[in-house]
């Protein structure tokens, strides 16, 4: 998964519609809940689109279908400044691998409320739908603990579940580690928890193979291994490619 847009960095995170704006390395105001015990931090080398980011940090997701991606994607690069005036910066901009005109932005957050208001404003409904968004956007807010910036592959997978206990879950999960992902073609690069559930855990893998992370992710031994890190109920899995 690329997280700097490819023509400005050869970097993780890809597709920056809008210049990131300048950031604070040691976050403040971060909402309590979404905490977690790992406190390094990874930074990305500074590009003039893209000054210094580390984790953690806090990022609004965006998901929603559109009637021609073409047209949206004009819009979207179009009203910049007004995500701008609410703190907010690309980060990804991805679409489905199976229905391309499924659309996930993801956007750098400097304020949690502001991007809140930002998301409740009827002014962005109102540009959605002149815009040819066709379905009702999902929104969440995510803080993000870990971060990796040395991947550089253009499909991932992104894995949202709730969780019982997430000092449980973190522990399974890290006892897993990243080489076993890593052999069944899956490279860390997103831990993060809802900012409104802190037991709501979002995890984002770039794939190096694809049969082998869909073999993984669909095998009895990860539905296992979920079970006894305490997921709760079925996990959301969602498979992306870098968009243009």
């Amino acid at each position: 998964m690329n997280f700097i847009q490819k023509n400005a960095r050869p970097l993780l995170m890809a597709s920056i519609v809008v210049t990131l704006f300048s950031c604070n390395n040691s976050p403040e105001k971060k909402e309590e809940a979404a905490k977690t015990p790992d406190t390094s931090v990874v930074t990305i080398a500074a590009t003039p689109e893209a000054p210094k980011l580390a984790a953690p940090f806090d990022m609004m997701e965006i998901n929603h279908a559109v009637k021609d991606y073409a047209s949206w994607k004009k819009a979207f690069d179009l009203d910049s400044s007004a995500r701008a005036a609410s703190g907010l910066s690309s980060i990804v901009l991805a679409r489905s691998l199976d229905k391309p005109n499924d659309v996930s932005v993801t956007l750098l957050v400097s304020d949690v409320q502001k991007a809140k208001a930002f998301a409740a404003d009827p002014r962005l409904k109102d540009v959605m739908d002149k815009n040819g968004v066709v379905s009702k956007p999902e929104i969440g807010y995510y803080h993000v603990s870990r971060f990796n910036p040395d991947s550089k592959q253009k499909q991932w997978v992104t894995i949202t579940h709730k969780v019982k206990d997430y000092a449980a879950w973190v522990k399974v999960y890290d006892a897993e580690g990243p080489a076993t992902r890593s052999a069944n073609g899956l490279v860390d690069v997103v831990l993060s928890r809802a900012i409104d559930d802190s037991n709501r855990v979002q995890i984002i893998f770039d794939i190096k193979d694809m049969a082998k992370a869909k073999a993984r992710i669909s095998s009895p031994e990860l539905k296992k291994l979920m079970t006894n890190a305490g997921v709760v109920g079925a996990p959301k899995i969602e498979f992306y490619n870098q968009a243009e």
